[in-house]
């Protein structure tokens, strides 16, 4: 389409221009001269500095034999432009040159029909004409290319944001995988020992077998209200409610009382100053603990030691349970330690001082 432009201009233009700054002196020559001139423009795109230089040689030849009266440079515009969009305006700075040292020497020196007034005005007039076209292709030139660069910039932070888009809906999926884990896993333990409790005494003590039925129900409704949030932010649209915090433990070691198990809860300091993800991530750390206490560990007691400093929080967890010779990093210690260390913590886990015991340190900025 250019191309076809370009020609089109050429065959117009230069007819207009002759007729203008009076140099049709005759009509053949100047529509001949307009014709190649196109065909040439035709061509600019493939063979640019080959086509200004043959542009500039017919100018400067029909000039010279007096078939057409005015301009050594601007007929040839539509292969100057060519040329500079090409990425050579040197090029086209040095052919206009010479072009304009030719035609100031041949009118000021070799023409003897005009004088130097006349020729000093036409050749300035090609020469401001000459440096007007090359200005607008630069700067044509420039604008196209701030506009790429604007254009790869948007498109190398459109593939940022994906990026990092897709790195926290991963870090959702995980996260959502640790509660889903960390919600079933303490159900299916505490509602297994009151099962197991109802049954026991079933016949012997039904005021127990109810009452244990009874806090199995109340563990399962509490369960099934939180993988319901879960569930919700899988879908479009859905919001999690708020786990847990510090505010959860105490009602946590009253479900694991219930399931047989005595559990001392012990906090030191000021529990105000913990951050909401520090709290939720004690929380999880404690339920998973004593999860692992009712599955595995054949404890009868447990104690839960929370201690608040201004910059951290220690969580400790001690059973007289029988510890396992060789931990294993199961999705549920594996879990404990991803949270931990995702706000800057460490967790340790394995043999305690009369059993198994979960210890972790999370750290957190002073208030200012």
């Amino acid at each position: 389409m250019t191309r076809y432009l370009a020609s089109a201009l050429t065959v117009v233009g230069v007819p207009a221009g002759l007729a203008i700054t009076g140099g049709n002196t005759q009509t053949v020559m100047t529509v001949t001269l307009a014709f190649w001139l196109a065909v040439a423009a035709f061509f600019a795109n493939r063979f640019p500095r080959t086509v200004l230089v043959v542009s500039l040689a017919m100018v400067a030849g029909l000039r010279g034999s007096d078939l057409v009266g005015s301009g050594w440079v601007w007929p040839a515009t539509a292969a100057f432009v060519a040329v500079v969009l090409a990425g050579q305006a040197r090029f086209a700075v040095i052919a206009g040159g010479v072009a304009l040292a030719y035609g100031a020497a041949w009118d000021g020196f070799v023409n003897q029909d005009h004088n130097g007034n006349w020729a000093l005005a036409h050749v300035g007039g090609d020469a401001l004409w000459l440096a007007a076209a090359l200005a607008v292709t630069n700067a044509y030139l420039s604008t196209r290319r701030w506009q790429q660069e604007m254009g790869l910039r948007l498109e190398q932070e459109r593939q940022q944001r994906e990026v990092e888009a897709g790195r926290r809906r991963a870090e959702e999926r995980v996260g959502i995988a640790r509660d889903l884990h960390d919600v079933v896993s303490h159900t299916l333990a505490v509602v297994g020992v009151h099962l197991n409790v109802a049954l026991d005494a079933f016949d012997s003590d039904p005021d127990e077998a109810r009452s244990s039925l009874r806090l199995a129900q109340d563990v399962r409704g509490k369960a099934m209200s939180d993988l319901k949030s879960l569930v919700d932010v899988l879908r479009e649209g859905g919001r999690a409610e708020p786990v847990e915090g510090l505010d959860g433990i105490e009602r946590l070691a009253e479900q694991v009382r219930g399931a047989g198990l005595t559990v001392s809860l012990n906090e030191f300091g000021e529990r105000s100053d913990v951050p909401a993800p520090v709290a939720t991530t004690v929380y999880r750390v404690v339920q998973e603990a004593l999860t692992n206490t009712v599955r595995h560990a054949s404890a009868r007691r447990a104690t839960v030691t929370l201690r608040y400093a201004p910059t951290s929080v220690v969580v400790d967890v001690q059973d007289d349970g029988v510890a396992p010779e060789v931990v294993v990093d199961g999705n549920g210690i594996a879990g404990m330690r991803e949270r931990v260390a995702a706000l800057g913590g460490a967790l340790t886990a394995g043999a305690g001082k009369s059993g198994f015991a979960v210890r972790a340190t999370i750290p957190y900025l002073e208030r200012a």
